[in-house]
């Protein structure tokens, strides 16, 4: 059941007002609709409000430059907020809007999709029993030129959006001012991000602290890209880029059965428990002597990594060792006439010739635009309550972006050096070919050299890809992992070194 407050009307007529006077498709800057909900999430009745809306992006002389669209969940029978954690929640990208964790993940609705996260008809929405929001407020939020989030100022500078420093400047002053819309600088605040979302939150949990004077006591990475650690790093290329790969093929081989028999009848833990060693211990080494690794060692690692892999030998030494993922995509199941999917391995597609070095496209992206674009815009018009001609921009353009100086890495220790209160948690799925479940372990591992943090630094994988909340039995999990981390992270008294 839901219940329209009254203010929609207004927000109905100013945005008749504002589409008829010549401003085209364009939302107010500064809006909102409120409707009341209900679900129940583990087997208890929540009540909660939804206020979908705009608030305005200001520049430094005071002009509304922008505004972001938000929707943000209230649970409304608590009367305490101060304890009550809040979720800001970013996809990524770069220009993908809030829609996937939105309507999958942790929000009351997601998508009407089978157990395994495949695309049924017709389309819609369904309650989430997983939900996080009995036990946190959650607002989720559409950056510029993503979802129905627009530039509107057309003196303002693109660079002013579009860039890995600037995406976490605006963000930053934008969250400030929401919070204190929505009176919530006491209750504990986290951030949460997926893919590209994860280096922005990382970069806003130093933000917010330095600039906002905003302290987080939870970052979320959910499938996290490299992020930002060593400058001058640059992507994990070259034998640390081949060796971190290696239990990702193995992992989508496992699924795919490609394996040996030995591999193949093991758990899937087990086997990439064995491939990460192997990986770190043998592999690495071994690729690091580049053109002047003797034969009898080429021989015995292409051998080695053919049985992690599905792959041959053969094509193995072809590549020299070092295979590219849209190669592996492409190859797996080449004899099968199928590829895989980079952002879910589960996903098979079929190309118009069984040669080439790479898949026609994404498998698994198509599929999830199948079902997401249809719910989302369902959502917004019929259960939110948000009608407007504004196309959501499931991918908006946001590009060229400038991602120079990204010290996003470093940007993350340093304020979990400075907020003892702040944990941090990474979330990744096992099939995932884009941002791989072993490089986060690693981006993990390297955000705390000193390992002094460690303890406040933890790892959760899934039998699933990058949105491992698709698959039913990882979205109840995941949902649960964020439970206890939050009750891990919102510890009352002092925290001190």
């Amino acid at each position: 059941m839901k219940k329209v407050q009254f203010s929609i009307l207004l927000c109905f007529f100013a945005l008749a007002y504002h589409q008829s006077n010549g401003q085209g498709r364009t939302l107010p800057p500064d809006t909102t609709v409120v409707t009341t909900h209900q679900v129940s999430i583990k087997g208890q009745s929540v009540p909660y409000k939804a206020t979908t809306g705009t608030q305005p992006v200001w520049d430094d002389k005071g002009t509304i430059s922008a505004y972001l669209n938000y929707t943000y969940y209230e649970r409304t029978d608590i009367r305490n907020k101060a304890e009550r954690p809040l979720f800001i929640s970013f996809n990524g990208g770069p220009g993908s809007g809030s829609v996937w964790m939105h309507l999958a993940y942790t929000g009351p609705k997601i998508l009407k999709v089978d157990d395994e996260g495949f695309p049924i008809q017709p389309y819609g929405v369904k309650d989430n029993p997983h939900s996080i929001l009995d036990v946190a407020d959650i607002v989720f939020v559409n950056p510029v030129n993503t979802g129905y989030s627009r530039i509107v100022d057309p003196e303002a500078k693109r660079e002013s959006f579009f860039g890995v420093n600037a995406d976490i400047a605006y963000l930053s002053e934008w969250i400030n001012a929401f919070v204190g819309r929505i009176n919530r600088w006491e209750s504990p605040k986290y951030l949460i991000g997926e893919s590209y979302g994860t280096t922005r939150v990382s970069g806003l949990a130093l933000a917010l602290q330095n600039r906002q004077w905003m302290y987080i006591n939870g970052v979320i990475l959910v499938s996290p890209t490299e992020l930002g650690i060593d400058a001058g790093e640059g992507r994990r290329d070259g034998p640390l880029g081949a060796a971190l790969r290696l239990p990702y093929f193995t992992a989508a081989a496992w699924y795919h059965e490609q394996l040996p028999t030995e591999l193949q009848s093991k758990d899937l833990l087990e086997v990439l428990d064995v491939a990460e060693t192997y990986a770190m211990n043998e592999l690495l080494p071994q690729l690091a002597k580049g053109g002047f690794i003797n034969e009898e060692d080429r021989l015995a690692t292409a051998k080695k990594m053919a049985m992690y892999s599905g792959i041959s030998e053969k094509v193995l030494l072809q590549h020299n060792l070092d295979l590219p993922t849209g190669y592996f995509w492409k190859e797996l199941l080449r004899e099968e006439g199928f590829t895989i999917g980079r952002l879910d391995s589960r996903y098979k597609g079929i190309d118009e010739t069984v040669a080439g070095d790479r898949p026609d496209f994404n498998s698994e992206l198509t599929s999830w635009l199948h079902s997401f674009t249809p719910a989302i815009n369902y959502y917004y018009r019929n259960v939110l309550n948000f009608p407007t001609d504004v196309k959501y921009n499931m991918f908006g353009p946001v590009h060229p972006w400038d991602s120079d100086d990204n010290t996003t890495g470093q940007d993350l220790r340093q304020a979990m050096a400075m907020n003892p209160y702040l944990h941090t948690m990474v979330q990744s799925g096992y099939y995932d070919g884009a941002t791989k479940y072993f490089d986060a372990k690693y981006t993990m591992w390297r955000i705390d050299p000193s390992g002094k943090m460690k303890e406040r630094l933890s790892f959760k994988g899934y039998r699933s890809g990058h949105m491992m909340y698709l698959r039913s039995e990882d979205l109840q999990q995941a949902n649960e992992d964020i439970r206890e981390f939050i009750e891990k992270s919102k510890a009352k008294g002092p925290a001190k070194y």
